[in-house]
């Protein structure tokens, strides 16, 4: 699988275009669905904003973190920008950014993050088409018909049959999406949206990690995202279970 094509005198990075077709794609449905909710774009595009440097610098922290035993043997991991980013750094930044911005602006947060949150899970399913064109978050070594050789990855092992782990995440992040575009006309209660996802996703997070082999981070043998899965599921159960009291609350 090539990352890099060649056009002409053109060069066309894979990656980055899924990257980029994912948040122009979210921006889209978000400014569709803001519409039809009367919420301001204007709003919508500073969210945006904002999420986007909480996904570049969010991510970027979390590798480090995960990556302080291998920083000490090569501090020159620190300024390396071609690789090391950790996407559930990237969306608890952009969630949290997001969050200041809206309570900057005096607007409901709930709202909004209801709004983004099945945007996002489309963007990640192009994103993970990205990895799989570029072979980082690879699998494991596997026997199957469903795999994937690589022959040109600058990431992933080259001339072995992996599991297409980017290829499953994808499929499952537009899963979730289709789910919560569902689910987003059934419900009335804000916030539940989005704790929907939380839950959705951090369990198929969960579960893909137990067929990567690429450096994730490892604590009591369960990957840094397995851990980190635990908490927003937690977390999600526990937002849905006060949205909908509070709901009840409000209409007793």
């Amino acid at each position: 699988m090539l990352n890099n094509l060649q056009i002409g005198p053109f060069t066309i990075h894979m990656y980055g275009l899924m990257i980029g077709i994912g948040f122009a794609a979210a921006y889209l449905i978000c400014c569709v669905r803001a519409k039809k909710r009367g919420l301001s774009e204007d709003i919508l595009w500073g969210i945006l904003l904002c999420a986007v440097l909480g996904i570049l610098t969010g991510s970027r922290i979390l590798y480090y973190i995960i990556s302080i035993p291998q920083i000490r043997q090569d501090p020159s991991i620190l300024w390396n920008f071609k690789n090391g980013y950790v996407v559930y750094g990237g969306i608890i930044f952009g969630v949290l950014y997001g969050y200041l911005y809206c309570k900057k602006k005096q607007v409901s947060f709930l709202k909004y993050f209801d709004l983004a949150m099945p945007a996002v899970a489309v963007a990640q399913g192009f994103g993970r088409i990205g990895c799989f064109f570029a072979g980082c978050c690879y699998g494991r070594q596997t026997d199957s018909w469903f795999h994937i050789i690589y022959t040109h990855s600058d990431f992933a092992p080259n001339h072995v049959p992996l599991i297409p782990t980017q290829l499953i995440s994808s499929a499952g992040n537009f899963c979730i999406a289709g789910f919560l575009f569902w689910y987003s006309a059934k419900t009335k209660k804000d916030g539940t949206v989005g704790a929907m996802y939380m839950i959705l996703y951090s369990v198929g997070r969960f579960y893909i990690e137990t067929l990567r082999n690429d450096f994730r981070g490892a604590w009591g043998g369960w990957s840094t995202s397995q851990l980190i899965s635990v908490a927003i599921f937690i977390l999600g159960l526990f937002l849905m279970a006060v949205f909908h009291k509070e709901s009840k609350t409000l209409s007793v």
